[in-house]
């Protein structure tokens, strides 16, 4: 029944948590023809995707104006659609607390659909968290309905892979991954995943689709610290990092090029390697050493970064009290808007308590919080780029003219090589 429903587009769909994830999924699913209701507690948000109003960092515009423009997708706060619904995902946060897990809000979730049960329905868990979660918290909770998962519901797990800025990967075209609890709710939600992602890959277990999210996000975490520390110690040695990676990287096996930078940020690489590294204290008993080693690297270059743009000042003969600095980019990667976990802000934080004034301009970020004290974007003006001691570039959008940059700063200190292997000699590289 739901296999025809799913085939049809007839099935309706409700997704828990309009985040990026949620609202990415909301507005793949209705641009293919599913009737799909958004839910969300936050009343300011959905009254704002009411009104067409895209309001969440991270989701494409294109996804988002093409979903609207089926008229399948409704926004609200209540939980009463669950009741209709033959399919929900759950697309909520799963926060850490001093390096725990936190799944208030998955449990919160889950409890809110186990109170609208509706039989022969397919739940997916997408949140990002550690293996056993679906299976071991999800599940108990859905069955307190009196339904018993895999004869009155399937149950299954697939993790969000969006990369917000991508303008290769998206969410059509990039590989989605499902495991269930049986093998019906593999092939079904595999099913319905299908009818608008191009390959999707089934796993023998919702715990192997759990924990692969969380491997792909360590092995980004390792090879970043691998290559910060790379940096740092070319530095140290006079040597130009950024040449050295891009001969590694004329190797056609074996190397997948990572590029320094000023820290890590966003909403996975920060937090989701820690499920990994808490769930093997608990359930093995000891460290998983590669990974905390390096969140300890990753955790080092936004105070690095600042020292060396001190030194750049220094070697010009200015100090940094007193030094005038406009950072340029402050979102946690280029051409979005996404704050989370910014390491710019740190920068920022760390400049200002060396007595440095610092402006900063982002043409995705209105404002910034530093310290308890809101800053607002300045005007990337010519007088900005002529009076700063130092331009710093922490993240560079596409539409920075950097050439422009260079012509009229005294100083540019380059966190990403943006300007590449021509830069001028008033550019000075991380």
């Amino acid at each position: 029944m739901l296999r025809r429903r799913i085939l049809s587009r007839r099935a309706t769909v409700a997704i828990v948590g309009q985040g990026y994830v949620g609202l990415s999924l909301a507005c793949a699913a209705a641009d293919a023809g599913f009737p799909v209701t958004g839910i969300d507690v936050d009343a300011s948000r959905i009254a704002d995707l009411q009104r067409g109003i895209l309001c969440v960092p991270g989701v494409d515009e294109t996804v988002f104006r093409d979903g609207m423009r089926s008229g399948k997708i409704t926004f609200t706060t209540e939980s009463d659609a669950l009741g209709a619904s033959d399919i929900v995902l759950i697309c909520v946060p799963t926060p850490l607390r001093d390096h725990t897990p936190d799944l208030r809000f998955v449990e919160e979730a889950t409890r809110m659909v186990a109170e609208h049960p509706a039989p022969g329905r397919l739940v997916v868990l997408e949140s990002t968290t550690y293996p056993g979660t679906t299976s071991q918290v999800v599940q108990p909770i859905l069955e307190t309905s009196g339904q018993l998962a895999g004869t009155d519901f399937l149950l299954a797990y697939s993790p969000e892979r969006i990369d917000p800025g991508n303008e290769e990967f998206n969410l059509r075209n990039t590989p989605k991954l499902v495991g269930g609890i049986s093998p019906e709710a593999t092939g079904l939600a595999s099913l319905f995943y299908g009818q608008f992602v191009e390959k999707v890959i089934s796993t023998s277990s919702c715990e192997v689709a759990e924990l692969s999210k969380l491997l792909e996000n360590t092995f980004r975490h390792v090879n970043i610290a691998l290559v910060n520390e790379m940096s740092m110690l070319c530095h140290e040695m006079g040597i130009d990092v950024w040449e050295v990676i891009d001969a590694t990287a004329t190797k056609p096996f074996g190397f997948m090029t990572f590029t320094p930078g000023p820290g890590v940020g966003g909403h996975c690489v920060p937090f989701d390697p820690n499920f990994l590294a808490w769930q093997i204290r608990r359930d093995v008993g000891h460290q998983f050493r590669i990974l905390e080693q390096a969140e300890d690297v990753n955790a080092q270059m936004p105070p690095y970064v600042a020292t060396r743009i001190g030194d750049a000042l220094n070697d010009a003969g200015k100090a940094v009290r007193g030094s005038e600095i406009l950072v340029l980019g402050v979102s946690y990667k280029a051409d979005v808007g996404d704050m989370r976990e910014s390491p710019a802000l740190k920068i920022i934080a760390q400049l200002q308590r060396r007595g440095a004034s610092v402006a900063f301009h982002d043409p995705y970020v209105p404002s910034i919080t530093v310290d308890g004290t809101t800053m607002s974007c300045s005007d990337l003006s010519q007088s900005a780029v002529e009076g700063a001691d130092c331009v710093a570039l922490l993240t560079p959008h596409k539409a920075y003219d950097l050439e422009w940059i260079a012509d009229n700063a005294r100083m540019v200190f380059d966190a990403r090589n943006a300007f590449g292997p021509d830069r001028r000699s008033n550019v000075v590289l991380l």
